[in-house]
């Protein structure tokens, strides 16, 4: 059986980009795709041959790939998967639009549908240095929109990261998913229950993640915080914040897993579609203080794994900071129950089901 995986982009590593990882380990012999390859700023995928569409031809996309956001349907469409029989993508936006043989299996890993066009609001704060052309960008959307939904069909098969995505698939493209949560590479996350005294934050600097409350809490408790990561918000944020809030910047993945299996609290604001930095703490033992809303549902019990506060405000998230610090916390149980749920052996028991399922149920061997 021949198999094509599938990506959106790899111009960058996030959460998205470390699941499609996985799904190349599980699938060594698997072809790859994707619109843009930026093999210095995304995931070692090693000597692999990774296959690109014509808008890698043009310089300008590695760098600024969401602004050709318009030709991402057509390049995946052009794209020629006839002779395989088996389609994962891996997508957030574009990568659900391939096309496929008619007797061919596609099924689409979906973190998401396309944010940038569903909730085009949010999405135009992060980038503010283009809200000037918010009238011609609604127009373009427009459009695009239409053609998300057309292309959205074309999966037979949607496994989501969490209810909260399943659901939205549902409202928006009228595609029953299954829940399926990812995992997290856990041989990378070391236990601890040696804590030390400050809160770590692990993300991106982008307004969405609302680090601006994380920043406002901590400098009412002057508690310690780490914050790593880089993004459009962080000069900002440094302005804001009091000295006993540090910016790490960049961190290896060496030293980002140190900072969480040492860290008293990880500290999650964003409303997340899924959300890995929880489980990938908790794997680390460590407790999670996160926004109760969105992926941390699926992942985080309160006060076994974390502790969720229930408005995106400083107020609410101090309050639950310090309920945190009464809880007697079970740094063992923390990590057990990350590793008995969201590892790789889990979740690829779970998809390899799902798989074998299709097929037999279309009578296909496999």
């Amino acid at each position: 059986m021949k198999i094509a995986l599938v990506h959106d982009y790899l111009t960058q590593r996030g959460g998205a980009e470390r699941v499609f990882e996985l799904l190349c380990k599980h699938f060594p012999d698997a072809d790859l795709y994707t619109s843009v390859h930026d093999r210095q700023n995304t995931i070692d995928l090693g000597d692999r041959l990774v296959h690109t569409t014509f808008l890698q031809k043009i310089p300008a996309t590695r760098k600024y790939f969401r602004l050709f956001a318009p030709f991402y349907y057509s390049a995946f469409n052009a794209l020629n998967l006839q002779q395989y029989d088996l389609i994962l993508s891996s997508s957030a936006s574009f990568a659900k639009g391939v096309q496929k043989r008619s007797d061919a299996v596609h099924i689409c890993f979906c973190h998401n549908i396309t944010r940038f066009l569903w909730d085009t609001n949010t999405y135009l704060r992060e980038y503010g240095a283009y809200s000037f052309l918010k009238p011609l960008i609604e127009i373009v959307f427009q459009r695009m929109r239409q053609q998300d939904i057309f292309y959205a069909q074309s999966p037979d098969y949607y496994i989501a990261n969490s209810t909260t995505v399943a659901k939205r698939i549902q409202e928006t493209y009228k595609k029953d998913a299954v829940v399926v949560n990812y995992p997290i590479d856990d041989c990378r996350f070391s236990f601890s229950d040696q804590k030390d005294d400050y809160c770590l934050v692990s993300s991106r600097h982008l307004s969405y993640k609302r680090l601006d409350i994380i920043v406002d809490a901590f400098n009412s408790l002057d508690l310690p915080l780490l914050i790593t990561g880089e993004g459009p918000e962080t000069k900002q944020l440094q302005a804001r914040a009091r000295p006993n809030i540090q910016f790490l910047g960049h961190v290896s993945d060496r030293d980002r897993c140190k900072l969480m299996s040492k860290a008293k609290f990880v500290i999650v604001a964003a409303l997340e579609d899924y959300g890995l930095v929880p489980i990938e703490a908790n794997a680390s033992g460590t407790p999670v203080i996160a926004y109760g809303a969105g992926g941390v549902m699926d992942t985080q019990i309160s006060e076994l794994t974390g502790i969720l506060f229930e408005q995106q405000t400083a107020e609410s998230l101090k309050n639950a900071i310090i309920k945190a610090q009464k809880v007697d916390w079970d740094y063992a149980k923390i990590r057990e129950h990350a590793i008995s749920n969201f590892s790789e052996l889990v979740f690829f028991r779970k998809v390899d089901q799902i798989v074998e399922e299709i097929f037999a149920s279309r009578g296909i061997k496999k």
